[in-house]
């Protein structure tokens, strides 16, 4: 089962609802609109794309271009947690390689996957711009540097009781 079919997306008029209020604010600026969406569910439901062409009179096709163009929007719902390993030069010399494979390993996901209790979101990064920690990887806003294989299970654990 995928994680976007573990959790019950809104209902039309609720995205109509927040859509209409944003409106009645002013606000016409799609991006903005997108993000609004994205800050109330935590991800962009796929069936708000719709609505937001409708109430926008923005074709579908475009909306749908905007979303899949940048990426700060996501199609899916995301963990509680965000995981973010680095995969740059310095990082790949030190063995992020090890680090990425370890990451997976103890979450059972891929790149790009949420666990299906939405606790965690795994991503690689080209750089995290702390070279000097490496191999590095960041959970939400903490660093957590110079890693081993074996460091991945505790600091994993620690966030939560998927990680075991």
């Amino acid at each position: 089962m995928s994680v976007a079919n573990a959790v019950a997306e809104p209902k039309r008029e609720e995205i109509a609802s927040t859509l209409d209020a944003l409106i009645a604010r002013g606000e016409s600026n799609l991006i903005t609109l997108l993000q609004e969406i994205q800050e109330q569910f935590g991800y962009i439901p796929p069936s708000s794309l719709e609505v937001l062409s409708e109430k926008t009179g923005t074709k579908l096709s475009r909306v749908y271009g905007v979303v899949t163009f940048y990426a700060q929007f996501y199609l899916e719902p995301r963990g509680k947690h965000v995981i973010r390993c680095c995969r740059g030069t310095a990082c790949h010399v030190k063995g992020a390689g090890k680090i990425i494979d370890s990451v997976k390993d103890v979450l059972g996901i891929d790149e790009n996957e949420t666990t299906p209790d939405l606790k965690f979101t795994f991503e690689t990064v080209a750089c995290l711009g702390t070279c000097f920690l490496a191999p590095v990887m960041m959970i939400d806003n903490q660093y957590f540097g110079s890693l081993t294989a074996r460091k991945i299970r505790n600091i994993l654990k620690s966030y939560g009781e998927s990680a075991s």
